[in-house]
């Protein structure tokens, strides 16, 4: 499995970018598919996660709504929407997928995700 990341870019404070999470050739229908960010000497964080088979989405607290984890119609593709971005929001986005169906208290452990992508840059500007 591999996933690219993409849709990254430099933006400012206020503004939206929509990152995608690609698989090659197949749906991603089968995988929980959640958006981590790395920012500089932080740790990896979840973002937003979208789980296998119901859908059910969970959110950052620093995200809710402004941030919206969609799969596309045709299932190739997870999307975050990233609404009224700010400084804090800058950092490498990575979208991770596993066949597990996480709860809560595990949605956002790296540890849970079986295949990552490469990451895409995300840099907002006061």
């Amino acid at each position: 499995v591999q996933l690219q990341a993409s849709g990254g870019g430099l933006v400012q404070t206020g503004g939206s970018l929509r990152l995608s999470c690609a698989a090659s050739g197949f749906s991603l229908d089968y995988y929980t598919i959640t958006w981590f960010r790395q920012a500089p000497g932080k740790e990896r964080e979840g973002v937003s996660c979208i789980r296998r088979s119901d859908g059910y989405t969970y959110y950052a607290n620093s995200v809710k709504g402004r941030f919206t984890i969609s799969r596309d119609n045709a299932r190739y593709t997870v999307s975050l929407h990233m609404n009224n971005l700010g400084p804090e929001d800058t950092a490498v986005y990575y979208c991770a997928a596993g066949v597990v169906r996480p709860i809560q208290s595990s949605w956002a452990r790296p540890d849970v995700y079986d295949y990552w992508g490469q990451g895409t840059q995300v840099t907002v500007s006061s």
